[in-house]
């Protein structure tokens, strides 16, 4: 059951983004804090010492947010050709880690540091192209993953079986370099410091460790613990044994914001309604993860008003799942802006944009 909630007060918002929320003419549009993001980003690098930082650039692609990042990272993980040439063509030279399931042979041909390997018949297919390769096993391990909010099991990687029928495969020219695992999603650092210790056991000199370190949409002041992950990590590695990250979603969400206004309040059957402009097709975080997307109202409307009650904020579109938020205690009126904060990762991105045809939002980069 769904119970109301308060929401945080507007003067909880950096000033820089409530500056440039209320600056906006055309909404709906994302805003990004650069200052904000290189700041975080260089606290994670400080709590990983020794440990390779490459970011997932499957979280959000967006040519400013990565190179902000480049002065924090030691690479990238791309999970495709087009994301290959997308971050190659921005940050020449830039370490890139090749992953993903179902890789194409041209894909496969891609220059890249790291190339991830998801099958004994990949492997073979890489071979048979005729290049060379530093390649890294995708490991699908039988580990029990509790607190988990999205596990990576199924078709992800390879077990234990297809790990021994790639080993006699490689060859001076494709050569095994260690193993990949990425285990879950949502997982604090204990959690994931107790999978890293299973992980880390092993006779390979280099072992990545891939993401899913736990964002709290509930709680976004709750941050992921790096400084307790690092040292956990600088204890249980072994002399040379080489030790990579990958998050995406951990470095990037807390950067975005999505503004919109208030376009009519209204209540159905006793229930409370705000309906903004743009919707899930824009931000569609919300519906796929299936939680309140953390916002604050800023007061720059005249119209009709719901005032101190629960309302559900929704989108435009015409389907019941394009939801924001429900339920939350508020008071809103129509031509009030809205900023919907975290909305640096797996936002726009993954979002279904051109369903009903509504225009595209803007972008704007706050970079002081």
């Amino acid at each position: 059951m769904i119970t109301p909630r308060d929401r945080q007060p507007a003067h909880e918002l950096a000033p820089r983004i409530r500056e440039a929320a209320l600056r906006l003419g055309d909404v709906p549009a994302y805003v990004y804090d650069l200052p904000a993001l290189h700041e975080h980003a260089s606290g994670v690098r400080q709590a990983l010492p020794g440990v390779e930082l490459y970011y997932a650039v499957k979280a959000n692609p967006a040519a400013e947010l990565l190179q902000t990042l480049a002065a924090h990272v030691d690479g990238f993980e791309v999970s495709s050709g087009g994301e290959h040439a997308h971050v190659a063509a921005l940050l020449p030279g830039k370490p890139l880690a090749l992953g993903g399931p179902g890789k194409t042979d041209a894909e496969l041909r891609l220059p890249c540091h790291r190339l991830h390997v998801e099958s004994p018949n990949e492997l073979r297919r890489l071979l048979a192209t005729g290049r060379e390769a530093d390649v890294l096993l995708r490991l699908n391990p039988d580990l029990p993953v509790e607190g988990a909010a999205l596990t990576m099991s199924g078709p992800f990687g390879m077990d234990e079986a297809g790990v021994r029928e790639c080993l006699p495969l490689f060859t001076d020219r494709v050569r095994l370099r260690g193993l990949h695992s990425h285990l879950a999603s949502g997982l604090d650092a204990p959690e994931l410091l107790r999978l890293a210790g299973t992980l880390l056991d092993t006779e390979h000199d280099e072992v990545n460790l891939g993401g899913g370190m736990a964002v709290s949409y509930a709680s976004p002041e709750s941050r992921f613990d790096w400084r307790a992950y690092g040292a956990g990590l600088a204890a249980m590695r072994r002399d040379g044994q080489r030790v990579r990250v990958e998050p995406g979603r951990a470095l990037t969400a807390y950067c975005g914001y999505y503004v919109t206004k208030v376009v009519d309040v209204k209540r159905v059957r006793g229930e409370a309604y705000a309906i903004v402009l743009g919707g899930t097709h824009h931000l569609r975080t919300p519906v796929t993860k299936g939680h309140d997307q953390p916002f604050t109202v800023l007061p720059t409307g005249d119209g009709p008003v719901l005032t101190d009650e629960p309302v559900t904020v929704v989108g435009q579109l015409c389907t019941p799942k394009d939801v924001f938020a429900r339920k939350i205690v508020t008071s809103v009126r129509v031509g009030d802006t809205v900023v919907f904060e975290m909305a640096g990762a797996y936002a726009w991105n993954i979002s279904h944009h051109d369903f009903l045809m509504h225009p595209k939002p803007g972008f704007h980069y706050v970079r002081d």
